[in-house]
């Protein structure tokens, strides 16, 4: 038997083949066409409008300002407004445009009246921030200012004035601490995740409701697309966002009444509260002396820093919340509660003030040397017969007493939406023991029952 062939040769029919070469003929055609589009349309964009495209391209490009939100104004309970928005005119200075600051740096200093090492330092601060970002050089700066960089802009690349909302303090430092101030936002902040949306230079809530209902002031920026020239010259607006106002916040502070506190409190170290007793809506929180608002705007320069953190006043302590004291007489009332409700007294039930108690090896004090007489516990309140509660004290011990001023909320913090706030102290057997490894004395209880001794509470609580 012959061996079979290895393969099999179809012949190709002639009518196929010249389908086959038409086909091929055809895509040539579309091929050639095809590249003869596309090369027509490189000539007409590279030789044809080459220069106008090349320049286009090497002078002009698209800038985004951001635009800063107004923030939303503080208003009091009636909705008379205590801080709003003016605009602030801010010297900034682009990278981008202008590299090499060294040109324009001693004409700027000049103006600014400013020294030029001062400006060198919060350029390099500003080294690490995108090249698109601008570097604020002195911030707030007057109308006369304003004209001479105007006059001079040629003749300064890179240089801008920026505008930007900025707190105006209707009332001066009217309820400084409760409303607190705005700083730039720190390096520190940025990276928090409630800064999030935040980039350097942004302004934020250092202290007070200013800083706790941040997100409620603040608002969404704008922003403004420019086409600029190569020297940051602005050619067109190609597109504007408006930014979007932050909410107003209304406080039940009342306008009127803090004002006559402060008034009262002038050149004092001290806190005066005022609570609705009803609503439990606080009217009045003055802390005395007030921070001085306007040194925050644009930044607090180290002098002024300084200054309050000396004074023997405490300026920067906010007493409303974080001044610890002995409340005196006030605390009666905590001692009178649990004398009731312990049953050691009755409201008829009668002691007698001569002006002192002696008990051990001390003698205790009225405050009204001459003696209350004979007084029950309504006249005991009435007139704060020390002697009264030094008696009461004594048969309750100062766990009792402890027991029903932490009911009261003394000795812990209120919970008020501020930061920093202190919680005093409410003393029992337990706490000496703790804190200082002794035993509590018993005449240490006469102190506590009239609010002194180791008692500290806010002027708030």
């Amino acid at each position: 038997m012959s061996p079979r062939p290895l393969a099999k040769i179809n012949k190709i029919d002639p009518a196929e083949l010249k389908m086959l070469k038409k086909r091929i003929d055809i895509a040539m055609v579309v091929i050639i066409l095809s590249a003869t589009l596309l090369l027509t349309r490189l000539w007409y964009l590279q030789i044809y409008r080459g220069d106008e495209y090349a320049k286009l391209s090497e002078i002009n490009r698209i800038r985004i300002q951001e635009i800063a939100a107004p923030r939303g104004n503080i208003l009091d309970r009636t909705g008379q407004p205590i801080i709003t928005n003016r605009p602030r005119f801010n010297v900034v200075w682009n990278r981008e445009d202008a590299p090499n600051p060294d040109a324009i740096i001693k004409d700027l200093a000049k103006i600014l009246g400013e020294d030029i090492s001062v400006l060198l330092d919060r350029i390099r601060a500003a080294t690490e921030n995108p090249r698109y970002m601008p570097t604020r050089l002195k911030e707030d700066i007057d109308w006369e200012t304003l004209v001479a960089i105007e006059n001079k802009h040629l003749s300064l690349p890179g240089v801008r004035i920026e505008v930007m909302p900025s707190r105006d303090y209707l009332y001066g430092d009217f309820a400084s601490h409760l409303v607190g101030y705005l700083g730039e936002i720190s390096r520190a902040e940025l990276s928090e995740k409630h800064y999030v949306t935040y980039q350097s230079g942004d302004q934020v809530g250092k202290q007070g409701v200013e800083k706790i209902f941040e997100r409620y002031l603040k608002g969404e920026k704008g922003r403004n697309y420019l086409e600029v020239d190569v020297h940051g010259f602005e050619q067109r607006q190609m597109q504007l966002q408006d930014p979007y106002p932050g909410n107003d916040l209304h406080l039940t502070l009342d306008i009127e009444l803090q004002r006559t506190a402060e008034e009262a409190m002038a050149g004092k170290a001290g806190a005066v509260v005022v609570m609705e007793v009803n609503t439990g809506n606080l009217l009045v929180m003055s802390s005395s002396p007030p921070l001085h608002l306007q040194e925050f705007i644009g930044g607090i320069s180290q002098t002024a820093w300084d200054k309050m953190l000396n004074d023997p006043l405490h300026p920067l302590l906010d007493k409303t919340i974080q001044g610890q004291y002995p409340p005196g007489s006030v605390f009666k009332i905590a001692t009178a509660l649990a004398a009731i409700s312990e049953g050691i007294v009755t409201p008829d039930a009668t002691y007698f003030c001569g002006g002192s108690l002696n008990f051990g090896n001390r003698r205790y004090g009225c405050w009204k040397k001459g003696g209350h007489g004979t007084v029950d516990f309504q006249r005991a309140l009435i007139e704060s017969c020390d002697v009264y509660f030094y008696s009461v004290g004594m048969r309750l011990g100062v766990d009792k007493i402890a027991k029903y001023a932490n009911s009261l909320g003394l000795g812990k913090k209120t919970g008020i939406d501020l930061e920093h706030e202190k919680g005093g102290i409410i003393p029992s057997a337990a706490w000496k023991q703790q804190r200082y490894k002794e035993k509590w004395q018993d005449g240490e209880t006469l102190s506590v029952a009239i609010g002194q001794g180791y008692v500290l509470t806010t002027p708030l609580q």
